[in-house]
């Protein structure tokens, strides 16, 4: 079964940095587009950021310029680096592998586990 390992999550201040990671099949990371969703508890997943195969970026309005996605070809993996961290980015992050673009959450996506993020104040 392929599977999704995110790391990097933790707990941090108002205004501090966090690098997510997502470490990804070798078939899974070349053939599909990559990305984050997250969920707070209570609400509804939403969209973070996601990079395709050719390196076409898109953010949520919320975290652009905030956050930077990026892929590393060598080591099958995508990172989040997430700068300027707000209470309101608290929640579990999904590293999600979908073959779809513009990015979605489509019946064909795989998922991580999820990491924990939070934000003081």
């Amino acid at each position: 079964q392929v599977q999704l390992v995110e790391s990097g999550g933790g707990l941090v201040q108002a205004g501090g940095s966090l690098r997510l990671s997502c470490l990804a099949p070798g078939r899974i990371f070349r053939s599909y587009a990559m990305g984050w969703f997250r969920q707070a508890p209570g609400k509804e997943r939403e969209f973070v950021a996601a990079i395709s195969r050719t390196g076409r970026i898109a953010y949520a309005a919320s975290v652009k310029g905030r956050f930077t996605i990026s892929r590393d070809n060598a080591k099958n993996s995508v990172n989040l680096q997430m700068n300027s961290l707000k209470p309101e980015d608290t929640a579990i992050y999904y590293c999600v592998a979908d073959p779809n673009w513009p990015f979605q959450a489509s019946s064909a996506a795989v998922w991580g586990q999820g990491t924990q993020v939070t934000v003081s104040s």
